[in-house]
């Protein structure tokens, strides 16, 4: 066992033991658990499950036990909670191929996920941490290793519990991208903590600043996203500097644009069988299109008050419909009331007001 493998393992009991067991609409109410799986039995609520069925679901759960809290399980019996911060459709046999290689020597896999009953669901159990064990097991399930069995341990969690359970392992998972990672904080803080940051930053105990800079991560469009030839290859430092410079409208639109030009390189580039346009050097050229120089704003002319011979005698400053219209005779101009009123006349018959 590697000492960051002990250290994890830790931390997650840790964290389990202070979560403590707060009811949950999606746990099985009413569930007798066999003592080695869970102490605590909800109190039985109207509509759960008959003694029969939940006597043999725990017995179920005994004879499959493997050693103290774990149980064996089919990841066809497991779906993923969606509030976990990796996205399994991006696992791939390439990308998972040393903990796949792993857990066939050792013939399951060492660390158990943590999963918790559903109520109503297809699937008796939702995975809320493992994903990359979950999704190992299944593949050598489907590839001529079907007796290998995912060991799973058992909690009673609400989904704000869950997700920092959850979060606390991915913090020490290096392949869970920034990207992913900032994505599942952003759906967090307006989904368990009402849009509070401080409170998140408070029940994850982690800085408030860090926090906010993933946040800005989280925040970039989706077309500066799509310039990155991977996610893995966007970076917290990347948001913290291209966030605040796309909110500027003066910035916007030529770092969209420079977005689009990457992502159609990383496009041919791929194709052609050439090496990806480096993270680095995307936010580079990101940065420099920040700050090219602002196409300057011509000020609009305000309309000419003329006589009939053209000579200028004032100007329209405002014409709108809620307020009407608003003129300035040049108390220097030399026409009689005469001409000023005749001046006047196609002003007044072509304002805003009056159509």
């Amino acid at each position: 066992m590697s000492a960051a493998g002990g250290r994890r393992r830790s931390l997650l009991a840790s964290a389990i033991e202070s979560i403590g067991a707060a009811p949950v609409a999606t746990a099985e109410p009413g569930a007798p658990l066999p003592a080695a799986i869970d102490e605590q039995t909800p109190v039985e609520k109207p509509g759960a499950p008959s003694f029969l069925e939940r006597r043999g679901a725990a017995f179920d759960e005994l004879t499959r036990s493997v050693k103290g809290l774990t149980i064996r399980l089919k990841p066809s019996e497991c779906s993923i909670w969606p509030g976990n911060a990796r996205d399994y459709a991006l696992l791939t046999e390439e990308r998972c191929a040393s903990l796949i290689d792993s857990i066939r020597e050792e013939g399951s896999n060492r660390e158990a996920v943590v999963v918790r009953r559903t109520r109503g669901g297809d699937l008796p159990y939702e995975l809320i941490v493992g994903t990359r064990r979950h999704f190992c097991v299944a593949w050598l399930n489907a590839n001529n290793r079907s007796e290998i069995d995912l060991i799973a341990r058992i909690e009673t969690l609400d989904d704000e519990a869950a997700f920092r359970l959850a979060d606390l392992e991915n913090r020490e998972r290096e392949d869970v991208t920034d990207l992913e990672r900032a994505r599942n904080y952003r759906h967090a803080v307006e989904t368990y903590y009402g849009g509070v940051r401080t409170r998140m930053a408070d029940r994850l105990a982690i800085p408030k600043q860090n926090l906010h800079n993933l946040l800005q991560l989280a925040e970039l469009p989706d077309a500066v996203i799509a310039a990155f030839a991977e996610v893995g290859d966007v970076r917290v430092r990347h948001g913290m500097r291209l966030s605040p410079l796309i909110k500027d409208d003066g910035h916007r639109a030529s770092i969209i644009a420079e977005a689009l030009t990457i992502a159609a390189e990383q496009a041919d580039r791929k194709a052609g069988g050439l090496d990806k346009i480096d993270g680095s050097k995307v936010f580079e050229r990101l940065v420099t299109a920040s700050s090219k120089p602002k196409v300057p704003v011509i000020a609009r002319r305000k309309a000419v008050i003329a006589c009939a011979e053209g000579k200028e005698i004032g100007q329209v400053i405002s014409d709108t419909r809620a307020k009407g219209i608003t003129v300035n005779i040049h108390p220097k101009a030399s026409a009689s009331v005469d001409e000023i009123l005749e001046a006047l006349r196609p002003v007044l018959e072509g304002a805003k007001f009056a159509r």
